[in-house]
């Protein structure tokens, strides 16, 4: 068998349709801003999209929601959200000590997939593997200029942030975790968050008068 499999390595066939395009994309084109398109797709599949204007809605909508959800044993390992959560008066911890009682994580991501409603993440961010998995409800933040379309824009783009050298761990969360692998019922966060959040700041550059 590997015999048969090496000579077919080095005797390739020629393809029998030259004329067929494998490269752009199958899926139809829409007309939504990638924002709206990701926000739809994100809360079909049980996501929580939270629109900021800017970073001062951020703080705000952040103050809000764990005001509402009482979130407590809240989480970060970045230092820009610790600034954030500190100006929204969050009481949050990153020491490690703290990280086995934490409920909520609070993370940046690699890119939003808009076609998908996904949050690509990778072992090379601050928050590395544990906080994507281990809390109760995972809280993201990003930027409008980090949804990409499809994957294939989104790995383009990880590529050239790491120089060809790939993080360890790339992975997609769409939505909340879920298993059926319990006695065939669908369970929340049997795997992971039972909820997940995006807080999606909206970072385009402002048009002046002129540009109008």
């Amino acid at each position: 068998m590997l015999k048969s499999i090496r000579n077919a390595l080095i005797h390739k066939s020629i393809h029998p349709y030259p004329g067929v395009d494998l490269e752009s994309s199958v899926y139809a084109h829409s007309n939504d801003t990638l924002d709206l398109t990701f926000a739809e797709e994100f809360t079909k599949a049980n996501g929580q999209f939270v629109y900021c204007e800017d970073v001062m809605a951020l703080v705000d909508n952040l103050k809000i929601m764990a005001h509402e959800k009482k979130w407590t044993n809240i989480f970060s390992f970045d230092n820009q959200l610790s600034k954030v959560l500190e100006a929204a008066e969050i009481v949050h911890s990153s020491k490690d000590e703290d990280f086995e009682s934490l409920k909520v994580a609070v993370t940046f991501c690699e890119s939003l997939i808009a076609r998908l409603g996904s949050i690509l993440i990778s072992s090379r961010q601050t928050a590395g593997r544990r906080l994507n998995i281990y809390p109760e409800i995972h809280v993201v933040v990003a930027m409008s200029s980090q949804i990409m379309p499809d994957i294939r824009d989104a790995m383009k783009k990880i590529r050239e942030k790491y120089s060809g050298r790939l993080p360890s761990l790339i992975s997609l969360i769409t939505g909340p975790s879920r298993t059926a692998g319990i006695e065939a019922s669908l369970v929340p966060g049997g795997q992971g968050p039972s909820e997940v959040f995006v807080f999606l700041v909206d970072d385009t550059p402002m048009k002046s008068n002129d540009e109008q």
